[in-house]
């Protein structure tokens, strides 16, 4: 007696590439959103004025933040320094690094000549890039 085989039809193994590229779009997404929220911020909070066209910073790795609170405490990075200091100790950390910018991070309630002075220290130390934080969107691009 003779016996069919009966024919089973399988079919071929194939792997499915639409959800493979969901999830490393997904996960692409994920970590540009987790390195856009770990920049390091080297000033101490002060309420900077808001400006509405802000760019977004891009200086944060080469920048010595410079912060005048409200009461005319000094700061370079989050460091508190005397008034007397400022040049020395600002010319030395630009001498290590030329291209060094220097953000000025003042207080809204500061006048506008204690800025200028904060600006005008920052320049005799030997600064040639400077940037003014503000509150906005983005804040703190750098303009030769």
């Amino acid at each position: 007696m003779k016996f069919r085989s009966a024919r089973i039809s399988r079919k071929k193994a194939r792997i499915e590439l639409v959800p493979m590229i969901d999830t490393m779009v997904f996960l692409l997404v994920f970590f540009m959103m987790a390195s856009l929220a770990m920049t390091r911020q080297k000033g101490l909070p002060v309420a900077l004025p808001s400006a509405e066209s802000a760019p977004k910073a891009t200086w944060a790795d080469r920048a010595v933040v410079l912060t005048e609170t409200a009461d005319g405490r000094i700061y370079i990075d989050k460091n508190e320094i005397d008034k007397a200091e400022l040049r020395a100790l600002l010319s030395s950390r630009l001498t290590e690094k030329p291209e060094t910018v220097v953000v000025i991070n003042a207080d809204e309630t500061l006048a506008h000549r204690e800025v200028v002075r904060l600006m005008d220290q920052a320049r005799q130390a030997g600064a040639t890039h400077m940037a003014i934080a503000t509150n906005g969107e983005d804040s703190g691009e750098i303009e030769d």
